[in-house]
């Protein structure tokens, strides 16, 4: 965490919220603090709490001003913070492990052999070997319906976001920058390298659970030929296998 006496900070955020804050930037200690503090405040069940939201290294509360004052939910969460570690927070209990196909070949891909250059890695084939490897997990939930950033990849990975953006990327597009990858839930510009297509449709209206990702959940990309992945379209979960993580 970055100068962690410094946190964790409690702020207002507007006239019925408040920002709990364990780092001032991205921090694998600092989001799974925000993921346990948000897990944890869940599962005691806040009365005066209409709503709850994690971010990369923040959590979020929300309560109806009306019938609550800003004071009290702050006096709360104070005393629920206090004489613990954040730094060391364990992961939620009850995360899943998802495992998705993608395809990683240039013509569902067009930035693999770009971006694994720029990685100084040798080749296309070292590059999906380093992403379908990597411990990854659901970091937040933004940008999108449904739309999960994900990390972290090794070190090699840490590209700056590309200058110009690239006019459209289909939904499932895995896009890499700074160590993270994004999967698009909607068709979008982006500044993210474009190194993988899924399948997947991570926004379902029309199911009982919108989202089909969750903030901490385990992910594994698992590389399939573009015929596999065409094979998968047809598929709301594109083929994706969910276990215990």
């Amino acid at each position: 965490m970055s100068d962690p006496a410094a946190f964790p900070r409690i702020a207002p955020s507007g006239v019925d919220g408040l920002v709990v804050s364990f780092a001032d930037r991205f921090d694998d200690a600092a989001n799974r603090a925000a993921l346990a503090l948000r897990a944890e405040i869940d599962a005691e069940g806040w009365p005066e709490l209409v709503e709850t939201a994690s971010s990369l290294v923040s959590t979020v509360l929300r309560f109806d001003p009306l019938g609550t004052h800003l004071e009290a939910v702050e006096e709360r969460l104070a005393r629920h913070l206090e004489g613990r570690d954040w730094s060391d927070a364990a992961l939620p209990e009850g995360r899943r492990l998802l495992t998705i196909p993608a395809g990683f070949d240039p013509d569902v891909a067009p930035q693999i052999d770009e971006a694994a250059e720029a990685a100084g890695l040798p080749d296309r084939q070292a590059a999906i070997d380093s992403i379908c490897t990597a411990e990854l997990r659901v970091l937040t939930i933004g940008f999108a319906p449904g739309q999960p950033y994900i990390g972290q990849l090794p070190e090699a990975w840490d590209l700056p976001r590309q200058r110009s953006l690239t006019p459209r990327v289909p939904v499932g597009a895995l896009g890499l920058a700074i160590r993270q990858m994004v999967l698009f839930a909607v068709e979008t510009q982006t500044g993210w390298r474009h190194v993988g297509q899924t399948a997947i449709r991570l926004f379902q209206p029309e199911a009982p659970d919108p989202f089909v990702l969750r903030p901490g959940d385990a992910l594994r990309f698992e590389p399939v030929s573009a015929a596999r992945l065409a094979a998968l379209t047809d598929d709301p979960m594109g083929g994706a296998g969910i276990g215990a993580a």
